[in-house]
Order: C-alpha cells, then sequence, then structure tokens
C-alpha cells in the first residue's frame, strides 16, 4: 500500500513539473492580457439581444444563467455542476424533454463560453495545438488550434476552433469555429470592439459565414483576406456590470 501511495505521489510530481507546451504558454498569457485570476471570482451580467445574463465560473464551480420575458412570465434558465433548471415566475419546470434541456444547456453554455474567452480555454478537456504564426490585416498572430476531449468535452466535443492571438498583445483578435448542432456550420469572428470592466476585457464581434458550411476551419483565413466571407451578424455585449465576490 505504501509503495502504491509513493507511485501515485511520484506520478503527481512528475505531471505537476511538466514543461508547459508553446500552445499551452501562449494561451496562459492570452488569459492573464484579457483577465487572469479575475476571472475566477468575478460575478458578470450582460445583456444578450433579448436575454439578460449572469456567468461565475472558478476553478470548480460554474454557474450560467439567463433571463427573459414571454407569454408565460419570467423565464430563468440555470446551468451549473448540478444540471440544468428553468422555471417560470419562479417555478420550476418538470416536463422538459431532454432534447429541450439539451437544446437550452448549450444555448446557454455558448454564450457564456464566448463572452469568458479565453478564460476557459486551460479546461481540463481541452486539446490546444500550436500551428505557428501567421500575419493578418498586417499585424503578427500565433495560431492555436482546439479541440476537445470526449470524456468532459460536454455535447460539442467535436468543435473545432481556432485562435489568432496577438503576438505583442495577446489578446484574441479573431476566432474561426465549426460545429456540428443545428445542422452545422463554420464561422469567423473579427473583434469589432472591447472595454476593460474591473480588469477583464470584453470583446464584441462581426460574425461571418463562408458560403460552403462544410469549410475547414484552416482556410478562413484565406477566405477572411480574400473578402469571400458573408457578414451574418454582430456579437455585441451591452450593459456589463462586474461583481467581485471573492
Amino acid at each position: 500500500m505504501k509503495i502504491n501511495v509513493l507511485i501515485f505521489l511520484f506520478l503527481g510530481f512528475l505531471i505537476a513539473c511538466s514543461p508547459r507546451t508553446e500552445a499551452e504558454k501562449i494561451v496562459d498569457k492570452a488569459i492573464e492580457a484579457h483577465g487572469g485570476k479575475r476571472y475566477e471570482s468575478a460575478r458578470i451580467d450582460f445583456d444578450f439581444r433579448d436575454f439578460h445574463y449572469q456567468i461565475f465560473k472558478s476553478p470548480n464551480r460554474f454557474e450560467y444563467s439567463r433571463e427573459f420575458s414571454d407569454s408565460t412570465g419570467l423565464v430563468r434558465d440555470v446551468l451549473n455542476n448540478d444540471g440544468f433548471l428553468r422555471t417560470v415566475n419562479g417555478t420550476p419546470i418538470d416536463t422538459l424533454t431532454e432534447e429541450r434541456i439539451g437544446a437550452f444547456s448549450r444555448s446557454v453554455n455558448s454564450v457564456a463560453y464566448f463572452a469568458l474567452l479565453p478564460y476557459g480555454l486551460n479546461d481540463a478537456a481541452v486539446i490546444k495545438n500550436y500551428l505557428g504564426e501567421t500575419e493578418l490585416k498586417g499585424e503578427p498572430y500565433h495560431l492555436i488550434k482546439v479541440t476537445f476531449q470526449k470524456e468532459g468535452g460536454g455535447d460539442d466535443f467535436d468543435d473545432e476552433f481556432l485562435y489568432w492571438i496577438h503576438s505583442e498583445t495577446f489578446f484574441v483578435d479573431f476566432m474561426a469555429y465549426s460545429y456540428h448542432t443545428d445542422g452545422g456550420g463554420i464561422r469567423f469572428r473579427e473583434v469589432s470592439s472591447a472595454q476593460t470592466v474591473q480588469g477583464i476585457r470584453f470583446q464584441n464581434y462581426l460574425n461571418y459565414k463562408p458560403e460552403d458550411k462544410n469549410t475547414p476551419v484552416e482556410k478562413m483565413q484565406e477566405l477572411f483576406e480574400k473578402g469571400e466571407l458573408e457578414l451574418l451578424s454582430e456579437i455585441n455585449l451591452e450593459n456589463i456590470q462586474v461583481e467581485m465576490v471573492n
């Protein structure tokens, strides 16, 4: 038993001392540039389209919620470590199908994921690969590809992301991603504006799509530079408030 414990501790020591890969080091710098440790104690409120969101994510816990009003009253969706819950006027709704729960959960999680970027790119299920240096709109960038392990990667574990991280500021100025839910597709986002609230950087985006939804994410920079992407929408967070809770 003592030998097994010693082996376990030794393996843990080796893992802890393993050098960070180039991709991991660049992502670390990006997270620090966008807010760093402040993310871990920040409760963030904002409006996005017709919804009000509140998001919190620490190393061990997370809770994302959104509120909106419809013909039934005030609807509140909450996604956290315990699962998903919808209430209407404060009353829990327990008649939702698994399909609806999945759709609502993905919707809430998606908005929180993009609002918190690049925080979250060091989650355990994230696989990061460094694709080298590139130049976009006359600026130098590190190009990072992100995929996800199936275990712990959620319903969208097979999505693929590319992040253009500025070589000097370490801001994430561009991204591309492919997804497979709701018929699938691919998007390219360019930062249109940014603001810093309580030391955390929040970014708005122009959201583009290619003509062919099966275009590989690695082709999106080329299509963007050629002007062959269609502007689909704007991603704007409004009325951002940040409360430091710890």
